[in-house]
């Protein structure tokens, strides 16, 4: 039992001491396009998974309800994105991008799927697969 313990302990250890580095490595990319981090995962989800009402913006990237709207505000007013009424429910509207945010997109995301690419590309794709596997049994694991 206590050498369980022990492997799962430097599985964590490594596990924690890995991930650091490459969202440290992650967050230096978003700050060298002058896009915070909670802008920038708005801006990501839209620019990959279109319009999302203001909510499910919300509830998908663990972003407050109280601050979601102030964060959707400052990028409207940024030209960055708007507010289109949803046709059969006139209280949601979808966030989307604008030609400018979509613009602003085009030029940052290639850059920045190129960081991430660098950061993973220590191992194969096989072992990436293994890895995501691996991972989503953890994560559905823990959460069960």
């Amino acid at each position: 039992m206590e050498e369980q313990n022990n492997l799962d302990l430097k599985l964590f250890r490594v596990w924690l001491k890995a991930t650091k580095a490459v969202v440290e490595n992650i967050q230096k990319d978003i700050a060298n396009h002058k896009i915070s981090s909670e802008n920038f995962m708005i801006l990501e989800l839209l620019y990959s998974k279109g319009p999302h009402p203001v909510q499910k913006i919300s509830e998908t990237l663990s972003i407050p309800s109280g601050s979601i709207t102030y964060v959707v505000d400052k990028l409207e007013k940024k030209g960055l994105v708007e507010r289109q009424p949803i046709p059969n429910d006139r209280r949601a509207s979808n966030v989307v991008l604008t030609e400018e945010g979509k613009t602003l997109f085009d030029q940052v995301f290639p850059k920045h799927a190129t960081t991430i690419s660098e950061n993973f590309s220590f191992i194969s794709d096989e072992e990436k697969e293994l890895l995501i596997d691996l991972l989503k049994r953890i994560g559905m694991g823990a959460q069960g």
